[in-house]
């Protein structure tokens, strides 16, 4: 093992969202902070899995008009990526949203952690293993040269799968197979420069007759496309509800992992092809980029000082010592037959208290993002990426103010 190679105040487990947040916020606040990210960019489920809109920035209302809920970071990325895309606010139902592109965050991450020089960055980096002595966590960091040692006053774990637990035994929580949310795969095809409402609607139906007649597997069904805001780039997404291991689907196995990847190409190939051929619409159209990876929606949660639970979400609770406001509501993908979505009491917003980013007695420790304390029903909210911007900058002011 190499030597220790920095010690800083902070040191920040994943750069997704959360992470990102909780990195740029800490910095900000003085503290020399270490990201750590295993892949090559920033962004996590926004980048690596394309997933292209930003869920929970904004209060429900019954009226048109987006607010921001949580003014901040959130604020701050939304006005970057509205600049980047030149696409604002669209009203889905009852729901605001804001259509965001991976590749635009990719660059709007990498503009946050160069202006910032109190980060230090490292990407293609693992976390094998972490302990802690009488004054810093000392971090076993795992790359292509070896593993190298780095010590951190303060961890924030925003790795999405509470990767902190498990090194330390820690106490989590983890959702039986078949109650998890379903991973989703999302994919980018070059095709029609339209794909409005009607167009969509009338893909659905040639969807349903590929699978009909037989060419189309039944999987099909559950794929739904969207316009990216670019000429002729559509995002098709996918729900990995029927491959090979559902009954035993494991978001932190490998094995599993990668056969739902496979099966999620597979299918989507065949229905690009498919489509390419048997509709004017789709004519030309191909599989232009697959993600790094397929999006996971739940895996390990933390159990902390408090777990915010479905029915505080449900009654839009609020609390003394409540970090951020979680808008979206309760969404359940836990088949592939489409989102179920439980809408909170008159619209109320649930207040998040600081007690779920602080892991049950384990000191010098915050958590940020889809793995903070909650039960399955409240983590079907508080996992996008809106609210996950928002634990996450609570979690880096909390870590640098500690």
């Amino acid at each position: 093992m190499k030597p220790v190679s920095g010690r800083f105040d902070v040191a920040v487990i994943g750069g997704g969202s959360a992470g990102l947040a909780a990195a740029v916020t800490a910095a900000r606040q003085g503290a020399r902070t270490l990201l750590i990210e295993r892949h090559g960019c920033l962004g996590g489920m926004g980048t690596a899995a394309l997933v292209h809109t930003f869920c929970g920035l904004y209060l429900l209302r019954d009226e048109a008009g987006a607010v921001i809920a949580n003014p901040g970071f959130s604020g701050e990325i939304a006005a970057r990526m509205i600049e980047a895309t030149g696409i604002g606010p669209v009203r889905m139902g009852r729901l605001d949203v804001l259509p965001q592109h991976p590749v635009e965050f990719v660059r709007i991450a990498d503009d946050l952690i160069a202006a910032e020089p109190l980060i230090e960055l490292r990407l293609h980096s693992e976390v094998a293993g972490i302990s802690r002595d009488a004054d810093a966590w000392e971090i076993h960091l795992l790359g292509r040269e070896g593993v190298r040692r780095v010590c951190a006053r303060i961890i924030v774990d925003a790795s999405g799968d509470a990767v902190v637990a498990a090194f330390l035994g820690g106490d989590f929580a983890i959702s039986p197979p078949v109650s998890l949310q379903r991973p989703a795969y999302v994919f980018g095809v070059r095709g029609p420069c339209v794909l409005d409402d009607e167009a969509r609607l009338k893909t659905a139906g040639l969807l349903v007759d590929g699978v009909r007649s037989g060419d189309l597997p039944p999987d099909s069904m559950g794929i739904t496309f969207r316009s990216s805001g670019r000429a002729g780039e559509v995002f098709g997404s996918l729900d990995l509800a029927g491959g090979p291991t559902t009954a035993g689907f494991d978001p932190l196995d490998a094995a599993c992992l990668g056969a739902l990847e496979t099966h999620g190409r597979a299918v989507a190939a065949k229905v690009v092809r498919w489509l390419a051929g048997h509709s004017e619409l789709w004519r030309g159209a191909y599989i232009s980029h697959w993600p790094v990876r397929a999006g996971i929606r739940e895996s390990r949660r933390w159990i902390g000082q408090y777990t915010l639970t479905g029915a505080d979400v449900a009654a839009g609770r609020r609390f003394e010592d409540e970090i951020a406001l979680a808008t979206w509501p309760m969404e359940f993908r836990e088949t592939a037959k489409g989102p179920k979505l439980r809408f909170p009491a008159e619209n109320r917003a649930v207040g998040i208290p600081q007690r779920c980013l602080v892991p049950a007695g384990i000191d010098h420790l915050f958590v940020a993002g889809r793995c903070i304390s909650t039960d399955h029903e409240a983590q079907a909210s508080i996992r996008v990426m809106g609210t996950c911007f928002a634990t996450g900058e609570a979690a880096g002011r909390a870590a640098a103010s500690a």
